[in-house]
């Protein structure tokens, strides 16, 4: 697949493995050797859910829900999918996912491409019978042509249309490629748009826990900023991190790349000393979903031990394959 653009690799990587798992015998194939669950199938409950083990795919690799039931067979504990917006929009020009393989890492300046989030409710309402026993996280933004001064609104939209279809919600302010994004992890706004999100879960019988997703850019005034939100909202939880937009210590040039986030192994370090600062200060209930430069099984035990209660991965997929997944849950549980 390292033969065909990344963005093509991708999308044909998710269609063979839809396809081939349709059939029953290849499906229980795949689950035979890369299905494990965590302490000798003892599930993992957090926020009154049961995690099947702490590994999940991040977010942006299955942006419209069109995969998750066919990524379940990789051993997966729990899938994010989106980021989703209210509207559909095309994202970002291509190319837009580039490798960096002497770094083992990826740029991406993807820009929320997505179906929109009324088409995402419809197929999780079309597929909830091959769901089974996997979580699923629902990761909302906004519109790029919506102003930050309205953003809440498509976050509300987006919030709405999936509350009862997945069983929790990311808020992502921080990615880099959406402009402008990022200034909404500024103390108000942020504060203002997760109280908007947290009185509107209010109104059901079954409330959704809410996470929010950070930058590995924030300083440690940002990231007590950050605690102080936890604690103002009281939202469930933080995922550290998103992409980064540090180019530091890469031996390949991104010269010619340009703009866009940058993960991988080079987010490896950074990420950890987030999650070990957050753990530190945060109250033991709140949750921290550790991802960002988790390669191997190695990477993933120094995540839990910093603090993090689950895990996420995506160009570790990449660069490692599926066999990943399975042995950070023999290494971690």
């Amino acid at each position: 697949m390292f033969l065909f653009a990344p963005e093509t690799a991708h999308s044909l990587t998710v269609s063979i493995l839809k396809f081939v798992l349709a059939i029953p015998l290849v499906s229980s194939i795949f689950k035979s050797i890369y299905s494990v669950s965590a302490n000798e199938n003892k599930k993992i409950n957090l926020l009154g859910l049961d995690f099947k083990n702490r590994v999940g795919l991040a977010a942006g690799f299955d942006k419209d829900g069109k995969y998750f039931d066919a990524m379940t067979h990789l051993g997966f504990g729990f899938v994010e999918i989106g980021t989703v917006t209210p509207r559909p929009q095309s994202g970002n020009p291509q190319p837009r996912l580039f490798r960096l393989k002497q770094d083992q890492a990826l740029i991406n300046r993807m820009g929320f491409n997505n179906d929109g989030v009324d088409a995402l409710a419809q197929r999780l309402k079309d597929k909830k019978d091959k769901i089974g026993d996997v979580i699923i996280g629902g990761n909302i933004g906004k519109n790029k042509d919506t102003p930050n001064e309205n953003a809440v609104d498509d976050y509300l939209y987006c919030f709405k249309a999936l509350h009862g279809l997945v069983d929790y919600f990311v808020v992502n302010v921080s990615s880099p490629n959406t402009p402008g994004l990022r200034q909404l992890q500024d103390k108000a706004p942020l504060t203002a748009l997760l109280t908007t999100l947290q009185n509107e879960n209010t109104k059901y019988t079954s409330q959704t826990p809410i996470f929010l997703k950070i930058a590995p850019d924030l300083t440690e005034n940002q990231l007590d900023d950050i605690i102080d939100i936890v604690a103002t909202t009281k939202i469930e939880g933080l995922i550290a991190t998103n992409t980064t937009i540090d180019r530091s210590g890469l031996t390949q040039s991104t010269d010619e790349i340009g703009a866009g986030g940058l993960s991988g192994a080079p987010l490896t370090q950074r990420n950890t000393e987030i999650i070990d600062y957050l753990r530190q200060r945060l109250p033991t209930e709140t949750i921290i979903i550790g991802v960002g430069g988790i390669m191997n099984a190695q990477d993933a035990a120094a995540k839990i031990k910093a603090g993090a209660d689950l895990l996420q991965i995506y160009t570790g997929l990449v660069y490692e394959g599926p066999g990943l997944v399975k042995a950070i849950v023999k290494e971690v549980g």
